[in-house]
């Protein structure tokens, strides 16, 4: 019985988790398509960001940054 409980709270966990990988997945595919990045590796979308304008570049952190946001890490503060 407990056994069973356990194996449908796990599938419905694995469910969730792969939802919201597929959510970031959509979402980066679609930086890299209005970014207009051809080269879908890290070292691609560098190569692109070094080439964009401050302003594009801002709009991007920007976008990038609401939509992960900065849970893993503290907020950098002046020391």
């Amino acid at each position: 019985m407990k056994k069973g409980i356990l194996a449908i709270a796990g599938l419905a966990a694995i469910a969730i988790i792969a939802k919201k990988a597929q959510k970031r997945k959509a979402f980066v595919r679609g930086i890299f398509d209005e970014y207009d990045v051809k080269e879908r590796t890290p070292f691609g979308f560098a190569d692109r960001i070094r080439t964009m304008s401050d302003e594009d570049y801002n709009s991007l952190k920007g976008k990038v940054r609401s939509h992960f946001g900065r849970g893993c890490c503290k907020p950098r503060t002046a020391e």
